[in-house]
C-alpha cells in the first residue's frame, strides 16, 4: 500500500477477531495534519478495538498502520506513547491518591542518580505543562479532590507530556456538563498544530458539528464512510451508523393526571444534599428528572431505595407507608434502581451475562432449595437479552468483555426479569449511541404503557423532553418546579434549574 504523505495517521484492512465475534474487518481510517476526525458507530461497532490495536492494547492480526510516513506496528501501550499515540479513555486512568503532578509523570518520575525521586523538578515540570496548555490546575492538589472536568484535564496533560502526535479521546465528555464541555473543546482546539491530530469518539452527536472537521462512520466492524462535517447533516450521520432512518421526533405517550399514585415521596430531606423533596409517580408514567450537574437527582434516588441515609422522609408505595434501609430490600418491594455508574453500582464484571441479567431474581424465581435452577436461568436471560438486543456471543459470556451499551442493557434486563414496578432508571443511555438510545426510548414507552412506573433522570434536555410525561426540576438540593410535558422547553427546564431556593432563606 503506498502512503499518502497529507495524513498524520493511515489504517488499512485491518482485521481482529475475538472468540465468537468478528470485531473488525477491512476496516480503514485516515486522520490529517491538523484535524479533529470524529469517529462514531453503534455500541460493538468495533471504536474500541481499533483504537486499542492502535494504542498497543490489543495486538493486531491483519492490516497496515502508518503514522507521519513511517509503518507503525505498537505491541504495548507505552509503546504508542513512545510513537506519540496517546489514548484517554472513557473511564479515567489516575491514581486518586497521588497528586496531579505524580500522576502525569507516574513511571517517569525525574530522579537523581537513577534512584532518588526529585519531587520539586516534577513540581516544575508540570507547572511548565499546564502552563502551556493554559490549564488552571495546581500541580500539587490530590486527583481525588478535583472534579471530573479537572481530571479530565490531568489526563489530557498526562497524554500531552508524551509530545503526543495522535490524541485519541473516548467518550471525553459522558460525565461533563456544557460549561465543561465548551472547555474541554478549547483545550483540543489548542492542541491541534500541523504536527498534530484528534481521534474525537462520541455518543453525543450535537458535539460533532461544534469540534470536528470530518466525521467518519463505522457498523458492524466495517468502514461505512468519511464525510466533512460542515457538509453533514447528523439525521444523516446517524443513517449511515444505524443503516436505517430513525424518527427522532416522537414525544411521550400520553397519561392521564387521575392514575393511581404508585410513589409519593414527601419531605425527604439528607445531612446535606436534599431539602424537603417531594413529588408523586403515577401509574404509567415517565417522570423526568432534570436539573444541573449537583442539583440533588442521583442522591434523590438513592434516598428512596435506602442506599443513602436521609434525616426524614414520608414515602408510600401502592398506598402503604414503608421505610425502605437498602437497595436489596427496596428491589423486594418492586423498586428497581440502574445506577449511573453501572460499574460501581451495578455490574458484576467477573461474572457471565445470565447472572448479571438474573441476580436479583434468583433467590425468589430460580432456585429450589440450596440449588439454582441453571436452565430458567439462561432462558429468563435470553429472553431479556433478545428484547434489548443485547450483542453478546452468549450467556456465558462474561460482562465485562461487552461493550458499555450491552452493559447498560444487560443491567436493564436484570429489572425486567425482577419484573418491578417502579423503575428508577439514572443516566440509562449514558454512553449508548442514537440506534441504542432509541430501542431503549421504544422499551421505555413500552413499559409505560404496560402500566410500569418509571423515574427517568438525565442530563440531557431533549431526551427529558422527548420521553418524560412530566418533569421535575431540581436545583441546590430542592424541588424548584414541575412542569407537564406540554409546558416543558429547554427553557423553561433551565430557568427552574438555575433558580437558588437556597438563597431566598438567607438572611
Amino acid at each position: 500500500m503506498e502512503y499518502d504523505p497529507t495524513l498524520l495517521l493511515q489504517v488499512e484492512d485491518v482485521h481482529k477477531s475475538f472468540p465468537g465475534v468478528n470485531a473488525l474487518s477491512g476496516m480503514r481510517l485516515d486522520l490529517r495534519h491538523g484535524e479533529v476526525l470524529g469517529l462514531v458507530g453503534e455500541n460493538g461497532a468495533g471504536k474500541s478495538t481499533l483504537m486499542k490495536l492502535l494504542t498497543g492494547i490489543y495486538i493486531h492480526q491483519e492490516g497496515e498502520f502508518f503514522l507521519d510516513g513511517e509503518p507503525l506496528r505498537v505491541r504495548t501501550p507505552l509503546d504508542a506513547e513512545k510513537r506519540g499515540l496517546s489514548i484517554i479513555h472513557q473511564e479515567l486512568n489516575l491514581v486518586s491518591h497521588l497528586t496531579v503532578a505524580e500522576n502525569i509523570w507516574l513511571g517517569r518520575e525525574p530522579r537523581s542518580g537513577g534512584v532518588f525521586t526529585k519531587p520539586r523538578e516534577q513540581i516544575a515540570r508540570t507547572r511548565d505543562l499546564l502552563e502551556r496548555l493554559e490549564m488552571d490546575l495546581d500541580p500539587k492538589a490530590l486527583v481525588a479532590n478535583l472534579t471530573v472536568a479537572k481530571q479530565q484535564m490531568v489526563e489530557i496533560a498526562k497524554a500531552l507530556s508524551f509530545d503526543a502526535k495522535v490524541l485519541i479521546m473516548d467518550e471525553p465528555t459522558s460525565a461533563l456538563n456544557e460549561t465543561e464541555v465548551a472547555q474541554l473543546h478549547t483545550l483540543i482546539r489548542r492542541f491541534v498544530t500541523p504536527e498534530t491530530g484528534v481521534v474525537y469518539i462520541t455518543h453525543r452527536m450535537p458535539e460533532l458539528k461544534s469540534i470536528t472537521d470530518r466525521i467518519t462512520v463505522i457498523r458492524d466492524g466495517k468502514y461505512i464512510t468519511t464525510t466533512d462535517t460542515a457538509t453533514s447533516t447528523l439525521d444523516e450521520i446517524i443513517s449511515h451508523m444505524v443503516g436505517r432512518a430513525i424518527d427522532t421526533s416522537a414525544k411521550p405517550v400520553n397519561v392521564r393526571d387521575d392514575r393511581e399514585v404508585i410513589l409519593s415521596v414527601r419531605n425527604l430531606t439528607t445531612k446535606s444534599a436534599l431539602h424537603e423533596v417531594s413529588f408523586d409517580l403515577h401509574k404509567g408514567e415517565v417522570l423526568g428528572f432534570a436539573g444541573l450537574m449537583g442539583a440533588g437527582r442521583t442522591e434523590t434516588a438513592r434516598a428512596i431505595i435506602g442506599a443513602d441515609p436521609h434525616v426524614s422522609a414520608e414515602i408510600t408505595l401502592r398506598g402503604t407507608t414503608v421505610t425502605i434501609s437498602n437497595p436489596a430490600q427496596a428491589a423486594r418491594m418492586g423498586i428497581g434502581y440502574l445506577s449511573e455508574d453501572r460499574k460501581k453500582y451495578g455490574l458484576m464484571l467477573n461474572l457471565d451475562v445470565a447472572h448479571n441479567v438474573t441476580i436479583s431474581s434468583i433467590q425468589d424465581k430460580f432456585t429450589t432449595g440450596p440449588f439454582e435452577k441453571k436452565s430458567a436461568i439462561r432462558q429468563a436471560a435470553q429472553d431479556a437479552v433478545e428484547l434489548l438486543k443485547v450483542k453478546t456471543p452468549s450467556m456465558t459470556q462474561q460482562v465485562k468483555f461487552l461493550s458499555g451499551g450491552n452493559q447498560q442493557k444487560a443491567i436493564i434486563g436484570r429489572w425486567l426479569v425482577k419484573d418491578c414496578d417502579v423503575l428508577i432508571f439514572d443516566e440509562p443511555t449514558r454512553g449508548i449511541d442514537v440506534g441504542a438510545k432509541e430501542e431503549i426510548y421504544q422499551l421505555l414507552n413500552h413499559l409505560a404503557e404496560q402500566g410500569k412506573s418509571i423515574i427517568m433522570i438525565s442530563s440531557e434536555l431533549p431526551e427529558i423532553l422527548r420521553m418524560a410525561h412530566r418533569v421535575v426540576v431540581m436545583s441546590d438540593g430542592y424541588v424548584t418546579g414541575t412542569l407537564q410535558a406540554d409546558e416543558a422547553t429547554q427553557e423553561s427546564i433551565m430557568a427552574l434549574a438555575t433558580t437558588r431556593l437556597s438563597e431566598k432563606e438567607l438572611p
